[in-house]
């Protein structure tokens, strides 16, 4: 009996450590506020990522320079750290402030990378492609920060405009020349801190990439639209545009291709079908030579086209060998002929691996970053917060499902990443930055709404028993219109133009009746209030039917 009763013990006690334990973990999780379903998606695509990339590693790995797969994970790990690192350090800023002041300098530090770019100050070339600046040994692709840094620029500048804000060069260019006065007209604060940094961001990123100039100028025209700029002056903005990328194609093939070689390479990747023309006007030959017993020498046209299409088809094949379930973990097979399959083609490893499931799956996580997004905004009460949200849901979804549709071959290849889950120190560290604010904005958007409800309950006054209807009915504070009355019923919440159809405000501050309802004297206050009025009348009249007052007259 002793040691029944000494194991009952034990397991009684062991039970209460796992419930503190549980208890413990769910706390944990509890304290992290703001949009639990979005630190979900970042948990996710971090996963995703770390299992993406230990498998696709071989790309990577070099016995030469002792790099192994193992390394590259641990690598990717210590990235992801740092990812979540600065996630929480923006999240837990206390208020809009930090993050408005960065965003202010976002114009100034994409002209500062630029003009690196363009100078070749510490500019480096990767992949043919000049958009990296090499700075105490790391490789910072500018365009990413670009991204990010604009999409913030451009959601201060327009609070600020709204706002009424005198601008700080206005000032200087004032003190300087009073000529310079015109500076505070609205259309000349929308040319100068709005259009002007758009085309010259969108200009300067020529150099790079047309794919991402593009991408990035149609995100900015985006936030410009969400900001609630006149839609005649985008559209103007917009053509200013298509004209310089126009004249920088004409001194293009004027050059011969010398100036912004860029662009002949995005040609290049837009005309695919004349390297499809061309493998398939040689392999005729070839066939016909064959039949003939003579030996076919296959031109550099030939070997050159095979190259441009190797990515795309091989890509093609991942999908169509990946099916419904994948082919699992580390069994991918055309992760050795695409090159950078770690970054500009995870999402066709993903399906090979994963199958179609794991893609649909990834692609819930994208579309549920613009869902939550909705959310987030409708909760907001500063013009920055709902752009920056806006724009940063548009960027991330955006880029998501850009390169989605160059994997499955719909769009020319743009070099776009896949957020927070394909490879690269520059891409995943903004993105990172990118989903702090989103958290960090849905914390104090959150924090405010709370606190506003605990406010409306405070002054709420307990339920009241309405014995004619039998039922408790609950009132609340209504708080839609401009003062404060009281409403009863299941429904107590009514605007203005509810009160009104249901037939004004009485006497009493808004107390409604129910239709029906008694008064103690025995009738009903709808239908009697006519018959009471008609027997003040005669009272006053004194004459006690409408008999006695015809006669009269």
């Amino acid at each position: 009996m002793e040691t029944e009763s000494v194991n009952t013990e034990k397991m009684e006690a062991a039970a209460v450590n796992n419930e503190k334990t549980s208890r413990k973990i769910w706390n944990f999780f509890d304290n992290f506020k703001g949009d639990k379903v979005l630190w979900m998606i970042v948990m996710f695509l971090m996963i995703i990522s770390l299992i993406t990339i230990f498998a696709s590693a071989s790309g990577l790995a070099d016995d030469a320079k002792e790099i192994t797969r193992l390394n590259i994970f641990f690598s990717q790990f210590k990235l992801a750290c740092a990812g979540m690192l600065f996630i929480i350090l923006i999240y837990n800023f206390r208020n809009l402030s930090l993050i408005k002041f960065g965003s202010k300098w976002g114009f100034m530090l994409s002209l500062a990378l630029l003009t690196c770019l363009i100078t070749g100050f510490k500019a480096i070339t990767v992949n043919g492609a000049t958009r990296a600046l090499e700075i105490f040994g790391m490789q910072i692709y500018i365009f990413e920060v670009i991204k990010v840094a604009m999409v913030m620029y451009l959601a201060w500048v327009i609070e600020a405009y709204k706002e009424g804000r005198e601008f700080t060069l206005t000032k200087i260019m004032m003190a300087v020349s009073p000529k310079m006065a015109f500076l505070q007209k609205p259309i000349w604060q929308r040319v100068v801190y709005i259009y002007a940094p758009v085309i010259i961001t969108a200009a300067g990123m020529l150099k790079g990439g047309i794919s991402s100039t593009l991408f990035t100028s149609l995100l900015m025209f985006v936030v410009l639209f969400l900001g609630g700029m006149p839609k005649r002056e985008i559209f103007g903005a917009l053509f200013a545009g298509i004209c310089i990328l126009g004249a920088a194609a004409g001194l293009h093939f004027a050059t011969e291709g010398k100036f912004i070689p860029r662009i002949g390479v995005a040609v290049d990747r837009m005309t695919l079908s004349q390297q499809y023309r061309i493998i398939e006007e040689e392999n005729k030959i070839a066939a016909i030579e064959e039949l003939r017993g003579e030996k076919h020498i296959w031109s550099d046209e030939y070997k050159h086209a095979i190259d441009r299409i190797r990515q795309p088809e091989s890509a093609k094949l991942a999908i169509k060998e990946g099916g419904i379930l994948g082919k699992g973990p580390g069994n991918s097979t055309q992760k050795y002929s695409v090159y950078a399959i770690y970054s500009d083609y995870i999402f066709s490893f993903l399906i090979e691996e994963f199958g179609l499931a794991g893609g649909i799956f990834t692609m819930i996580l994208y579309l549920s970053i613009m869902a939550r997004g909705c959310m987030i905004v409708r909760f907001c009460d500063t013009v920055f917060a709902k752009i920056a949200v806006a724009g940063l849901c548009v960027l991330i979804t955006g880029q998501a499902f850009m390169h989605i549709l160059v994997n499955v071959n719909i769009g020319p290849l743009t070099g776009q990443t896949l957020p927070l889950v394909s490879h690269g120190s520059s891409s995943f560290l903004c993105f990172s930055v990118a989903f702090g604010v989103l958290l960090s904005i849905s914390r104090l958007a959150r924090k405010k709404v709370d606190a506003q409800i605990a406010e409306v309950q405070a002054g709420c006054p307990d339920a009241q028993d309405n014995d004619d209807a039998g039922e408790d009915s609950s009132r609340a504070w209504d708080v839609s219109g401009d003062g404060r009355t009281w409403a009863s019923g299941d429904d107590a919440r009514h605007s203005d133009e509810d009160r009104e159809e249901d037939g004004g405000d009485d006497e009493y501050g808004g107390y409604e009746e129910e239709d029906g309802y008694e008064e103690e004297d025995g009738y009903e206050e709808e239908d009697g209030y006519e018959e009471e009025e008609e027997d003040e009348d005669e009272e006053e009249d004194g004459y006690e039917s409408d008999d006695e007052r015809r006669i009269e007259r």
